[in-house]
């Protein structure tokens, strides 16, 4: 069954079908096809585009159709072209002829937009729960280890001590922002483009502003041209998406240095680790390292979608078919990492000990003494080349700050007094 064909006098043939056919991956529409087809037909009805008795029969059997969609009863006819050609043929089954109306003053460059329109709606809510989520596993493990004083770093090397809950609290923050730009990405999102049809509107007298209102959206769209030929909204959530993975991609590289011997932070729970194959020791951070891994996986999908649609003249090519391979993809990676990341927060372990050793003459608390000296009276400038002689003299000695005698200190400075000691103390 086909929505077209009329003026073609031989068969598609099979090998073309095949190819141009989307129903193995767009059948994840469905739910939502239903959805804006039951909002499509009400209006239809109300305004007499159809008969009432006929929207009514159609709007029965698509409410029969999505709840098996939901209870996971629905079988996809894989010789149908796609999606929609999919329920129509189940529409038509249950309703009659009543049901070959439904397709009136639409067409599947618009109802395609819709169905996006209408999932990317709900996936970003879904993201968004989901980085919430990971956010309260974060801000827990920080606040588990309130006061616990680790080493910050820049260039990889040991900078200034900070607090534990203050350097995850930075990672809190990175997936804030991210929900900040879905938040926004939402507004575009929740436009309706149900009624531009091909391209050029409809002759119909539809109510576009009813079918919006149905539907959840803010307004429908006010070009019709752009409407079918739009996937902005697509590639803004890759997009976002995108910025997430790699937000991801970082944490999980810091977790998996830090769970090396040469680091110790963490002990990562047996649960979520794996071994090797070889070697009987090994006890690899294989989940953080699949998560960095995929960050590849959604670049893949935004260069995929920006690719697709760069060269495209107005308004809808099949070219934007191919638009929810790599939406689908983005959107099942970020979900699965968010979702393995809101556990795995709750089963690490932060090696407090080793932490504090690492803070053992790493000279860390260097600005610090720099401060100290500033506040002394002394210029910063001056104050930073004494604090570096200083490091070195420690370095020589194999000494940190704390091994050095009030005496020690006058060496570099005579103004240094007693209370340098207390200055020190900020670990």
């Amino acid at each position: 069954m086909k929505l077209w064909g009329g003026r073609f006098k031989i068969k598609a043939d099979e090998m073309a079908a095949k190819f141009t056919a989307s129903i193995s991956f767009d059948n994840r529409l469905s739910k939502y096809d239903c959805i804006g087809s039951i909002a499509h037909v009400k209006m239809l009805g109300k305004q007499k585009i159809i008969p009432s008795k006929d929207a009514a029969k159609i709007i029965v059997a698509l409410k029969k159709i999505l709840t098996k969609i939901k209870a996971g009863k629905f079988k996809i006819d894989l010789t149908c072209e796609d999606i929609h050609t999919n329920i129509e043929k189940e529409v038509i089954k249950y309703a009659g002829e009543a049901g070959k109306k439904m397709h009136t003053a639409r067409s599947r460059n618009d109802q395609i937009a819709l169905d996006e329109k209408l999932y990317l709606k709900a996936e970003i809510i879904g993201v968004i729960s989901q980085l919430q989520k990971v956010i309260i596993s974060l801000d827990k493990w920080g606040a588990l280890h309130k006061g616990v004083v680790i080493p910050g770093f820049t260039h990889m090397q040991h900078a200034q001590p900070v607090k534990f809950e203050e350097y995850i609290g930075a990672y809190t923050e990175m997936l804030g922002r991210d929900i900040w730009r879905l938040t926004d990405a939402y507004k575009r999102v929740n436009i309706m483009p149900l009624g531009a049809c091909a391209l050029a509107g409809s002759s119909f007298p539809i109510d576009r502003k009813f079918v919006a209102k149905q539907l959840g959206f803010t307004m429908p769209t006010k070009n019709t041209i752009d409407s079918v030929s739009d996937r902005d909204h697509v590639i803004e959530f890759i997009s976002d998406c995108a910025i997430i993975s790699m937000h991801l991609s970082r944490i999980s590289e810091e977790m998996v240095l830090w769970s090396t011997k040469e680091f110790a932070y963490v002990e990562i729970s047996d649960a979520f680790t794996t071994g090797s194959s070889i070697m009987p020791q090994k006890k690899n951070p294989d989940i953080f390292e699949m998560i960095r891994g995929r960050t590849g996986r959604t670049y893949g999908g935004l260069v995929g979608i920006l690719t697709i649609m760069k060269g495209l003249p107005l308004a809808y090519n099949s070219d934007m078919q191919e638009d929810k391979l790599h939406l689908f993809s983005v959107v099942d990676s970020v979900k699965e990492s968010l979702s393995i990341l809101e556990v795995l927060f709750n089963n690490i372990t932060l090696k407090t000990g080793n932490i504090k050793k690492a803070l053992i003459k790493d000279y860390s608390d260097a600005v610090e003494v720099a401060n100290y000296l500033v506040k002394k009276g002394m210029n910063f400038k001056d104050a930073h080349t004494t604090t570096g002689k200083l490091v070195l003299f420690c370095e020589k000695q194999d000494k940190d700050f704390s091994d050095l005698s009030l005496q020690d200190f006058k060496v570099f400075s005579k103004l240094f007094e007693k209370d340098i000691f207390k200055a020190l103390k900020v670990k």
